[in-house]
């Protein structure tokens, strides 16, 4: 039975679809998608289901508000400096949706849902015009840009999604796993394989360990942007 206190919370609490889309986002991060219901949103809120509902709609409608809140916070990153040049704007953009997908683990997952069944959404037309209009200042010819921008954004979203919480099957696999452990174990197996058949394995078994995401993120950045400025 609720209580008259609590009716009086839910009463006098005036809340905004951003404080909503915000509580949201915080369940997300805390338990992953299972952790984000109704029920759960509207206690956190004390607020009842109807309100929810009518800021923002059903638990989908949840879900990619919380994803375009984040994917947009991302893309409006800026360079330090004004007049960067295009490879420097791709950067900047790339390692923000990098940095967004690394500290909201359940992002990946939605961010590849959103493109594929809305194309023409706040979240795949704001991703594909920011770098876009960035493979039009590198230069490259109009009738590439599709290809382009496509094979930026390919390679961008499947690099980050590394470092997401994978739903669905997750058997052998450990969400919370430390980082240089799991390194540490892999280099240990690698250096266990047959060096005679396994050369370059055994080359960069170090490497491996010690090697930097985000500095492996950006080098296949560079790659791909210094593969588009050959095109013709």
């Amino acid at each position: 039975m609720t209580t008259p206190a609590r009716r009086s919370q839910r009463r006098n609490q005036v809340l905004s679809r951003e404080q909503i889309i915000e509580a949201a986002i915080e369940l997300l991060d805390a338990g992953g998608e299972g952790a984000l219901t109704v029920r759960a949103l509207s206690e956190r809120l004390s607020t009842g289901s109807g309100a929810i509902s009518y800021h923002v709609g059903k638990r989908d409608d949840l879900l990619d508000a919380a994803t375009e809140t984040v994917v947009m916070a991302a893309l409006a990153t800026k360079p330090a400096r004004a007049g960067a040049a295009p490879g420097d704007e791709i950067r900047v953009v790339a390692l923000a949706l990098f940095d967004a997908i690394a500290e909201h683990r359940w992002l990946a997952t939605r961010l590849t849902l959103q493109i594929i069944r809305n194309p023409v959404g706040p979240v795949t037309v704001g991703i594909f015009e920011r770098i876009g209009r960035q493979v039009d200042a590198l230069g490259v010819p109009p009738a590439r840009w599709f290809d382009a921008a496509s094979t930026l954004v390919h390679y961008i979203l499947g690099a980050v999604s590394q470092n997401a919480r994978i739903e669905g099957d997750t058997s052998g696999i450990d969400p919370e796993a430390d980082r240089e452990k799991f390194f540490e174990a892999t280099s240990a197996a690698w250096q266990e394989l047959d060096p005679g058949d396994h050369p370059f394995m055994h080359a960069v078994v170090g490497q491996m360990r010690e090697h930097d995401d985000r500095a492996q993120f950006l080098t296949g950045v560079a790659v791909v942007l210094d593969g588009l400025t050959r095109l013709h």
